[in-house]
């Protein structure tokens, strides 16, 4: 029960790596207060402790002040962000070009929106709740990816705004000391109800889980535990860091290649 006594928020926690994160903070002994535009389809709940719920859209700033405002007021501090919310669709850049004037704004808008979920408002959650992490002295956890790291063909706009994520993690941890940690986990693929959006069935979901070195995808609680630790006491020395969470990345080409040379 490492966060006994503490009081998180969890971004998009709802559903899929976001309820993963709230499980495994409800399970440490903190209060858990999820928040998203629309309500779980189930209790977000752990150890028979249960999640709040507050509906919020968190591209509207009056509103997200508003939302930390009421979480202060009821349980009294703030210990722990969690910006978490976030996703893109897949679209390559440059696709509705040239079907029309209307079409291709249309596009700039869809990337625009993909930048503001996955940076503006994380930024726009982080200033909000500042005033009570830095009273409680606690901590801020961006949930990255490793899309911002590398190329990412046909969300190159989440990758983007996943890149400028990390940066602004950074930025922070140097502003924000030494009252507020601030710490980024960097996602590899993380296996949800939305898997097979991405990865197909269940045997498109374990090939693409074989070419990751621990030979699965990430499970919910796997980045859970992972937040929970930069949350807690444990990482008290810990700001400014990007933590990897992708179970040793994708398998190098060459380690595949010296096994197939290993058998002929």
């Amino acid at each position: 029960m490492e966060l006994n006594g503490r009081v998180a928020v969890v971004t998009g926690g709802t559903r899929g790596v976001g309820a993963g994160i709230a499980r495994s903070f409800l399970a440490a002994g903190a209060e858990v207060v999820v928040c998203a535009r629309r309500p779980p389809r189930e209790p977000v709940e752990a150890g028979g402790r249960q999640a709040a719920f507050v509906a919020v859209d968190l591209r509207d700033p009056v509103a997200v002040r508003d939302f930390f405002a009421a979480v202060a007021g009821r349980y009294g501090r703030l210990d722990c962000l969690v910006n978490n919310a976030g996703g893109t669709p897949y679209r390559r850049l440059g696709e509705g070009e040239g079907e029309g004037k209307g079409e291709s704004e249309g596009e700039a808008e869809r990337h625009a929106r993909v930048i503001e979920l996955n940076l503006v408002a994380p930024m726009t959650a982080s200033l909000a709740a500042y005033p009570w992490l830095r009273e409680a002295r606690g901590s801020v956890v961006m949930i990255g990816s490793v899309s911002g790291t590398r190329p990412s063909p046909g969300t190159a706009a989440y990758g983007a705004a996943k890149a400028g994520l990390e940066n602004l993690a950074r930025s922070m941890a140097v502003e924000w000391a030494p009252e507020v940690r601030v710490n980024s986990l960097v996602l590899g693929m993380v296996r949800t109800e939305l898997s097979h959006l991405h990865y197909g069935d269940e045997a498109g979901i374990a090939a693409v889980a074989a070419t990751v070195p621990l030979g699965r995808l990430a499970e919910p609680s796997d980045v859970g535990e992972a937040a929970v630790f930069l949350a807690s006491g444990r990482a008290g020395y810990v700001s400014g860091a990007s933590l990897l969470v992708h179970g040793g990345g994708e398998r190098p080409v060459f380690l595949d290649a010296a096994t197939v040379n290993k058998e002929s």
